[in-house]
């Protein structure tokens, strides 16, 4: 049967644009899917290094004005890697042109524009989804087995860090990142929001938190954007003049949970030596799991109902046919990668449009992890435990 094709536009080539291109690129090489994404035209600012990222990933065309993009006819699915403060716009004007919208997290740099944004895809009737990508990695796939079979049993505990350590010299400049008009937040949103999902996904919705909040350097180099003549490239050069953090650098919050488990969470970029490290571990009357996404092909499993003279942490290779996804990629024991987690995510997003239903995780997760990312930062500014209210 010959497979249908479906249009992508993605707006961001960076760091994400590259992960999502990668996605696209090589998704049919490892599922059989009904649907082939073909990679229609990509978007950027500026259009010297666009047409680099064009020939380097793989697009057709390139466009530096995003609204080409929305309301071209021949675009089925608009891809936004843009950095949060450019989500709601592009969203809900992809809404109103009736296109399916697949939105790098957090899904907006307020819980405010989250809930303009799933409102207009909800109005004009457009199926939406949100890259939290590490749900589609098998290891995680395998703890939510686990869990739903009540293989751990009743939830009691989570503790989950993400740690990083890119912005630790004082002289590191003011990138976007560190600015709270375009982020939203600092590590909170960017890193505290991959364990907020990740831990709705296993363990439940969030009832209450507690924060605390610091941010260590106050003041960073600014970055000056200009013209290179000769390369017609634009560039960023470090000024002398020094510029406000007005984020957070390391944001740390416990929680109670609708189901009566408790949790710690800490994300930060200050914790020298730690590049991308994420670990969470799970208890329950039963067993528990840990995971460690710098090891993200192994889960550790631990069960009470071992013999005593074998208990201990087992660690599974999460790579054989009868964990999720790996059935599709390669012969049990050889691993796969982070990009590799867009792969998944995408072609669920591809199947789901195929079979017309909503792909998970999609703008309602991303509302909910908004509304537990605000939640904290009002118990920040409050010095008190503040309820998660939900209006979904």
């Amino acid at each position: 049967m010959e497979k249908k094709n479906v249009n992508i536009g993605l707006i961001g080539y960076k760091f994400m644009g590259k992960a999502h291109s990668h996605a696209y690129r090589d998704v049919s090489l490892f599922f059989d899917l009904p649907l082939y994404p073909v990679m229609k035209v990509i978007c950027g600012r500026h259009d010297v290094p666009l047409a680099k990222a064009q020939e380097q990933f793989g697009w057709q065309e390139r466009t530096t004005d995003w609204k080409k993009v929305v309301n071209r006819d021949d675009i089925d699915i608009v891809d936004i890697t843009t950095p949060p403060d450019k989500h709601k716009d592009i969203a809900v004007a992809c809404a109103k042109a009736g296109k399916f919208v697949f939105c790098e997290k957090p899904l907006a740099s307020s819980l405010k524009e989250a809930y303009e944004m799933l409102e207009a895809a909800e109005k004009y009737g457009v199926k939406h989804a949100i890259c939290f990508n590490y749900r589609k990695l098998p290891a995680v796939g395998l703890a939510k087995k686990l869990i739903d079979e009540g293989k751990i049993g009743k939830i009691y505990h989570v503790r989950a860090v993400y740690l990083q350590d890119w912005i630790l010299d004082p002289e590191f400049p003011l990138v976007w990142r560190l600015k709270k008009k375009i982020a939203g937040s600092g590590a909170h949103g960017d890193l505290n929001a991959h364990l907020i999902d990740l831990t709705r996904f296993l363990v439940g919705e969030f009832s209450e938190v507690a924060g605390l909040s610091e941010t260590f350097i106050k003041e960073r180099p600014l970055l000056v954007e200009k013209d290179d003549l000769s390369t017609g490239l634009v560039v960023t050069e470090k000024s002398s003049e020094k510029g406000k953090v007005d984020v957070d650098d390391t944001t740390i919050f416990l929680a109670r949970f609708k189901n009566g488990a408790i949790g710690s969470f800490e994300a930060t970029r200050f914790a020298a030596g730690r590049k991308n490290g994420q670990k969470w571990e799970i208890n329950g009357s039963k067993g528990s799991i840990v995971f460690n996404l710098e090891r993200l092909n192994e889960l550790e499993y631990y069960s009470v109902d071992d013999p005593a003279c074998v208990q201990g942490f087992r660690t599974i290779i999460a790579t054989d046919s009868s964990h999720p996804y790996s059935a599709n990629w390669w012969p049990a024991g050889h691993i796969i990668g982070y990009g590799d987690s867009f792969v998944n995510m995408v072609a669920d997003i591809l199947n789901s449009i195929a079979e017309n239903k909503m792909p998970s995780p999609n703008f309602a997760d991303g509302v909910k992890c908004q509304e537990v990312l605000e939640a904290v930062e009002q118990s920040v500014k409050q010095g008190k435990w503040v309820k998660v209210k939900s209006r979904i």
